[in-house]
């Protein structure tokens, strides 16, 4: 069922999509606002019907007012802006826009003038910068999405049901193990089995108390393990590891259609910092099994490859584009290893003489302070106490006080402002900056280091989305975007296309924004998409 209203409060309920009504649909010289327009997209096109002329989605209006806030509900909305109670209807895969005539089906007619009424007051509320965000991004970005979802990624299911049996196996082998070094049969899931073997049992150091006892997560078992080296924690660990890549696999083999393909679900609505969000698939990257699993994603039939791309370095070129840090800057144009760059100056040696445990530190300190990083956080990561990490921070800040001015401006202007914003103006509203209770002032001084890079950066791989279809459009090729994982695209390649497509998604990506330091794109290609990793 389609509603429609004008913006006189005229409405329209259509009961099937007719030719006219398609025809209306389609018709781009007539404006169309929808709330949360993905859904509607979708199920118009899979009806073989382009909504064209669309100029708002009330969802995403209130997403970008409200960034915080995880979900966008119309009657929600319509009570806090309209003051206007309203009954959602309950069937799905409705269409509501501006537009017809006559009354039917009241309450899905009172959604549709809902919408128009909620698009006048919303936009009115965002302002110039949201209303270029909307129009120049996220709109544009929905159409993108839809197309992407249809199309899907192939998958080898022979591949993913021998990765299935694999982990099966190895579960049943360290399961084995771990009951054998216990000395009886558990439930290696169960906290309170865990809790009576590990720490009754085995008399191992307690962790944090928590009210069922002692925690059993796994960032405790790992810290438990450095410390104890107990070989039941290394069952568990693997284990635990295991049986989530297991439920992975184990997920994604009944998300295949008929043609073998996956279609990943995108929302725009859900993270504050302006970053996109997939479910299925979630696939996990870290480990030779994690890239076992990406090795399953395979280029479809009428296809030659996939290609992947994805920004080097992202966050840290940011930085250095926003800090303005010369030391910071010098090092990217520098041409030589950015980390490398960094370690000799902050620990005084020579490039060539900078050792991969320095290295490692820099590289978890540099992209550290681009999530707010802490002495203590950092102290976390690198297995090294609280004053060296912080020492470690006090020489980096020395050697790149840009960074440091930059960071302290940042808070305390948006202490004032009660915002910050990334470099195309998307807001994040943080009220708990000036907080009397300290716990939640440092969360939110954390966010607002975290939230311009981080924003920018997921702003920055929107616009480049947008330029990469339109590039692939007007050059012809039947070339086309997949996934958007992180800050990575995946593509999959039309034949004989692979030398132009390269070229034309690395032109598109590094010419999407000017930085005081060059953007630049790392391509790879492959049948599979673990072997187009770069």
């Amino acid at each position: 069922r389609i509603a429609i209203a004008d913006g006189d409060g005229t409405a329209a309920v259509f009961e099937t999509m007719s030719e006219d009504l398609a025809g209306w649909l389609g018709d781009a010289a007539i404006g169309k606002v929808l709330h949360d327009a993905k859904g509607p997209l979708l199920a118009a096109r899979a009806m073989g019907v382009d909504i064209a002329g669309l100029v708002g989605d009330t969802a995403l209006e209130a997403y970008l007012l409200l960034p915080g806030q995880r979900s966008f509900p119309l009657a929600d909305l319509s009570a806090r802006f309209l003051h206007r109670d309203l009954v959602e209807p309950s069937a799905s895969d409705q269409l509501t826009m501006d537009g017809l005539e006559d009354t039917a089906g009241q309450e899905l007619a009172d959604s549709a003038a809902a919408v128009l009424a909620l698009h006048t007051e919303l936009t009115t509320q965002l302002g110039p910068v949201g209303r270029a965000l909307l129009d120049e991004m996220e709109l544009p970005l929905e159409h993108v999405l839809v197309t992407m979802e249809r199309a899907g990624i192939a998958v080898d299911l022979q591949r993913l049901h021998g990765l299935q049996d694999a982990f099966d196996a190895q579960i049943a082998e360290v399961t084995a193990e771990a009951h054998t070094l216990a000395g009886r049969e558990f439930n290696l899931g169960s906290p309170k089995q865990l809790q009576e073997i590990l720490f009754a049992e085995r008399g191992l150091p307690k962790t944090k108390r928590i009210k069922t006892g002692y925690t059993t997560d796994a960032e405790a078992l790992s810290t438990l393990y450095a410390k104890t080296q107990d070989p039941l924690l290394e069952c568990l660990l693997i284990w635990r590891d295991k049986s989530k890549l297991r439920q992975t696999v184990a997920g994604l083999i009944p998300l295949a259609d008929a043609d073998r393909r996956i279609h990943t679900t995108y929302s725009q609505t859900i993270a504050a910092t302006g970053r996109l969000s997939s479910t299925d698939p979630n696939i996990p990257v870290r480990t030779a099994e994690g890239r076992q699993i990406r090795a399953a994603f395979v280029v479809g039939e009428g296809y030659e490859s996939l290609l992947t791309a994805d920004y080097s370095q992202i966050e840290m070129r940011l930085m250095a584009h926003l800090s303005q840090d010369d030391g910071l800057i010098e090092a990217f144009r520098s041409g030589e290893d950015l980390h490398n760059t960094v370690a000799s100056k902050v620990f005084g040696v020579p490039v060539d003489e900078v050792d991969a445990e320095q290295r490692r530190r820099i590289k978890a300190m540099s992209y550290g302070l681009a999530y707010g990083l802490s002495a203590y956080g950092l102290s976390q990561q690198l297995g090294i106490g609280t004053d060296e990490a912080a020492g470690m921070m006090e020489d980096y800040f020395t050697r790149f006080g840009g960074i440091r001015d930059y960071l302290h401006e940042v808070v305390e202007r948006a202490r004032v402002d009660g915002y910050t914003q990334t470099l195309w103006g998307r807001r994040r509203y943080l009220p708990d900056l000036n907080s009397d209770n300290r716990q939640r002032r440092e969360m939110a001084e954390r966010m607002a280091l975290n939230a311009p890079v981080q924003g920018s950066a997921a702003d920055l791989v929107k616009v480049a989305m947008l330029e990469v279809n339109r590039s692939l459009h007007d050059a012809g090729l039947r070339t086309r975007m997949l996934l958007q994982v992180h800050d990575e695209l995946v593509l999959e390649v039309g034949p004989g296309e692979q030398a132009e497509a390269t070229a034309v998604v690395i032109e598109a990506m590094t010419g999407v924004k000017e930085l005081r330091v060059p953007l630049e794109v790392s391509v790879g290609v492959g049948p599979d998409w673990d072997s187009a990793a770069h």
